[in-house]
């Protein structure tokens, strides 16, 4: 089955989501499933990955309840306070909840660039393996020192690396964002995601070939069995529609083998998660 392992909904509150700035005005509005619903559709997906976008509890809820209203939805990654003393008890808490896969931290955002080897932060990751939930690790490259450490120190953690790490692609650099992709990639439990490329990238102008350099690293350090394709919907819209999102990675992979396009595009999202599958969709 086909799987979108990557894309958000909210109801638009102005001041709660005051990151949608006036240049993002077209994200201004709500997206809920009935409108993913079309664009999964047209494009050949089965399900998809929700994953939070604000750090609240609420949020995790406010997903949580979607997911059970929609069978489109396979899996929510929610928010938690993963640096609380009390992580035990909220992870318990959510592990009742059989969609709720895995959690996120918005770390691209936190002003230290090592709060992800923050001492109380890995220990409140580590409390994650206990529950079989996972980590989506949303950073910039300037992160990813801290992001190879925490997972170094945590072998045995589901992790994946959310848009590649959002590398530099409007300026075309790589270093040393490649070499320390190949290094995070060294650990066999961290994944990738191929998603949020385009809005890293010139919003209105940029064409395949700006991406295939970034593709290229991470083709290479991670293999097909370690990537899935992310849309990053409706965030993508910035930039790009959902179609031409899916068609970039599409037309990277035209001549790979058919698993490995399979995966990429579902079955590795599928093992990834710990989504329950069946032959012809979810399983209830």
């Amino acid at each position: 089955m086909m799987i979108d392992s990557h894309q958000h909904f909210w109801r638009y509150d102005a001041v709660r989501d005051a990151w949608i700035t006036d240049s993002m005005a077209v994200l201004r509005r709500d997206f809920l499933p009935d409108h993913l619903a079309a664009e999964l559709t047209a494009n050949g997906i089965d399900a998809s990955i929700a994953v939070q976008a604000d750090q609240s509890e609420s949020e995790t809820m406010f997903l949580l309840d979607l997911a059970e209203k929609n069978k489109l939805i396979a899996g929510v990654v929610g928010w938690v306070d993963l640096s609380s003393p009390r992580i035990g008890e909220r992870l318990e808490h959510f592990s009742h909840s059989s969609k709720l896969r895995g959690f996120r931290h918005i770390a691209q955002s936190e002003p230290d660039d090592r709060f992800l080897a923050r001492e109380n932060f890995v220990k409140g990751v580590a409390q994650l393996r206990a529950f079989g939930f996972t980590y989506d690790i949303l950073i910039y490259p300037k992160q990813l020192p801290a992001a190879i450490e925490l997972v170094a120190r945590l072998p045995e953690q589901r992790f994946v690396v959310d848009h590649l790490a959002k590398p530099e692609i409007k300026s075309g650099k790589t270093a040393p964002w490649a070499a320390q992709m190949k290094e995070i990639a060294q650990n066999k439990n961290v994944f990738c995601k191929l998603s949020g490329m385009v809005t890293e990238a010139d919003w209105k102008h940029s064409k395949a070939d700006d991406f295939k350099p970034y593709l290229n690293v991470v083709f290479g350090a991670f293999g097909a069995e370690r990537l899935m394709f992310g849309s990053d919907w409706p965030v993508c819209l910035l930039a790009a529609t959902y179609r031409q999102v899916k068609q970039l990675i599409e037309e990277y992979v035209k001549g790979f083998s058919q698993s490995d396009k399979e995966g990429i595009f579902g079955g590795n999202a599928a093992r990834f998660y710990g989504l329950k599958t069946a032959q012809h969709g979810l399983a209830a």
